[in-house]
C-alpha cells in the first residue's frame, strides 16, 4: 500500500499547513459551511434561510459563549460580485467577527470563495485560512473545505474558475439556469468523500469538511444512519416488555418512512451510500450547508462532545422527529427549532478510529 503522502500529496500538506487551534475541556465550537451568500434578490440561494442564520448565530451561539468556524464557500463569487454580497449581508458579517470574543472566529476558503484569499481589503481577510488543525489531546481534527480533494478542480482551478464564473453570471443566471455545483453531482460527491476518507484513515485523523453539502457523521449518510437505527432496534426488540415493544414499532415505523423518502430523492440525483467499507471508520464529518429547502445543518463541538444538529423553520418545514428521538426545542419564541441527530464522545471517535484503520 502506498503511503498517504504518495496518493493525497493536496491533502498531505493542508494537514502539514493548518493553523493550529488547541481544544479545551470547556471550548464550545460551531462548524457551519456552504453559506453561499449572494446579493440578496432571486438567485441568491441563502436568502432562504438568512433569518434562520442570523438568529441562531445571535440568540443562541454568540450568548452561549460558542467560537465559530465558517468552512468555505461563504460567498457565491461564481455568481454574484463580492461588493454586492457585502452590501446586502454587512450585519451578518458584523455578528460573525462578533464570535473572536468567545475564543476564536476563523474561515476557510472553498472553491466558490477562494478569490479572497488575496484581497487585503476583505472583511474576514484577518481570519482566513486554508485550514485549520484543532488539537484534541494528542489527536488532531483537520478542518478544510474539502473541494481540494479534486486533483482536477486543484490544478485547474484558475482557469475553471474564470470559465464558470462567466457562465454562471452571464449565461446562466440571466437565463435562469441551475447553479452546476458539485453538490448536485453523486459521482463527484462520492469520489471526493471517499478520497479524504481514506487519506482521514490513513493519517489516523478526522477531517471535518463542507463542499459536498451533503452532511455526515462519523462518515455515516443520513442513510447508512437510518439503517443502523433501525438494526439497533431489532436487536433490541426480543429483550423488550410488551410496552417497550409498542414504542420499538412506532419508532421504527417512522424511520422506515424517513428511510422511504430518502430513498425515493436518492432516485432523483443518483443516491449513494456513505459507508466506504465494510467496517465504517468515523474519521470524516460533514457539517452539510446553509441553504437546504427545509433548514440547516451544521456542526457543534462542546467538550469532549461532538454533534450534527439541524435547524428549521417550523412555520414552513414539515414536521421533523429525530433519529435519536430528541424533541426539537424551539429557540425562545422566533419559530425557530433546533433539533440534534447525532451525537458522540470525541474519545470514542478517535479509539475506533485507531482501532479500525
Amino acid at each position: 500500500m502506498q503511503p498517504h503522502h504518495k496518493k493525497h500529496p493536496h491533502l498531505e500538506r493542508l494537514l502539514g499547513n493548518a493553523h493550529p487551534v488547541v481544544l479545551e475541556g470547556s471550548s464550545r465550537v460551531l462548524i457551519l459551511s456552504d453559506l453561499h451568500m449572494g446579493n440578496g434578490g432571486r438567485r441568491d440561494e441563502f436568502r432562504r434561510n438568512a433569518d434562520l442564520v442570523k438568529t441562531m448565530l445571535a440568540d443562541y451561539y454568540h450568548p452561549g459563549q460558542y467560537s465559530l468556524v465558517l468552512n468555505g464557500d461563504v460567498e457565491e463569487l461564481f455568481k454574484f460580485p463580492l461588493e454586492s454580497i457585502t452590501d446586502e449581508w454587512g450585519a451578518l458579517y458584523d455578528l460573525f467577527l462578533q464570535f473572536e470574543r468567545n475564543g476564536f472566529f476563523y474561515k476557510t476558503y472553498g472553491n466558490h470563495d477562494a478569490a479572497l484569499l488575496d484581497d487585503k481589503e476583505y472583511r474576514l481577510a484577518p481570519h482566513m485560512v486554508e485550514s485549520l488543525k484543532f488539537l484534541y489531546g494528542k489527536e488532531t481534527m483537520l478542518l478544510f473545505h474539502g473541494h481540494q480533494a479534486s486533483v482536477l478542480l486543484w490544478e485547474t482551478y484558475p482557469l475553471v474558475s474564470r470559465s464558470v464564473v462567466f457562465f454562471l453570471r452571464y449565461i446562466a443566471k440571466p437565463a435562469g439556469i441551475r447553479n452546476f455545483s458539485i453538490a448536485y453531482n453523486s459521482r463527484r460527491r462520492f469520489a471526493i468523500e471517499k478520497s479524504i476518507y481514506d487519506f482521514s484513515n490513513n493519517a489516523k485523523i478526522v477531517s471535518v469538511i463542507g463542499h459536498t453539502h451533503r452532511p455526515l457523521f462519523e462518515s455515516l449518510s443520513k442513510v447508512d444512519y437510518l439503517n443502523y437505527r433501525i438494526e439497533e432496534l431489532c436487536r433490541a426488540y426480543p429483550a423488550a416488555n410488551v410496552d417497550e415493544r409498542i414504542t420499538i414499532e412506532e419508532k421504527i415505523t417512522a424511520l422506515k418512512e424517513e428511510l422511504d423518502s430518502c430513498y425515493k430523492q436518492g432516485k432523483k440525483i443518483g443516491l449513494r451510500s456513505g459507508l466506504y467499507n465494510t467496517l465504517t471508520i468515523p474519521s470524516v464529518f460533514n457539517s452539510g450547508c446553509a441553504i437546504g429547502k427545509r433548514g440547516i445543518t451544521a456542526l457543534e463541538i462542546e467538550g469532549s462532545i461532538i454533534r450534527l444538529v439541524y435547524w428549521f423553520n417550523g412555520k414552513q418545514s414539515r414536521k421533523f422527529s429525530s433519529d435519536r428521538d430528541n424533541r426539537p426545542m424551539e429557540l425562545a419564541n422566533t419559530g425557530f427549532y433546533r433539533v440534534v441527530l447525532n451525537e458522540d464522545h470525541l474519545d470514542y471517535v478517535f479509539s475506533r478510529l485507531h482501532l479500525l484503520a
